[in-house]
């Protein structure tokens, strides 16, 4: 089961990436063209980053925590999970995995922005522990 909820982060991570890269591709100015006056094709190399041009780094989620617990009485061994994914502005998602003995369920909701879901109280732990980096 745990291996199932890892596969899922993993997809979910992955078309993340792809949107955030497509976003980026869309940002970027067309190849030779300047962004400052005196960028241009032969011009000295520069240590300093060029103006207009977006870090490939921003939106990525880099910011991941996961909480395990208990969610039924009757089932034990914290086989249930909240994984909580967020970029460098604490937006991003939480995906949570109840596992019982008769049944299991999977919720994604957003973070930040206009995400309008209510977290439970793990999920709220995992979205702090993502954002301050400590548990």
């Amino acid at each position: 089961m745990v291996a199932l909820g890892v596969a899922l982060i993993a997809l979910i991570v992955a078309g993340w990436s792809s949107l955030v890269a497509r976003r980026d591709r869309r940002a970027r100015p067309a190849p030779g063209a300047a962004t400052e006056p005196w960028a241009g094709p032969g011009s000295p190399p520069s240590a300093a980053p060029i103006v207009g041009v977006p870090n490939p780094a921003d939106g990525a989620l880099r910011h991941v925590s996961v909480v395990r617990y208990d969610a039924f009485d009757d089932v034990a061994g914290r086989q249930s999970f909240t994984a909580a994914l967020l970029d460098d502005n604490g937006e991003g998602l939480v995906i949570t995995a109840l596992h019982g003995r008769a049944e299991s369920r999977t919720f994604l909701k957003g973070v930040g922005g206009s995400a309008s879901d209510a977290l439970s109280p793990e999920e709220q732990r995992a979205v702090s522990y993502a954002r301050d980096g400590s548990q």
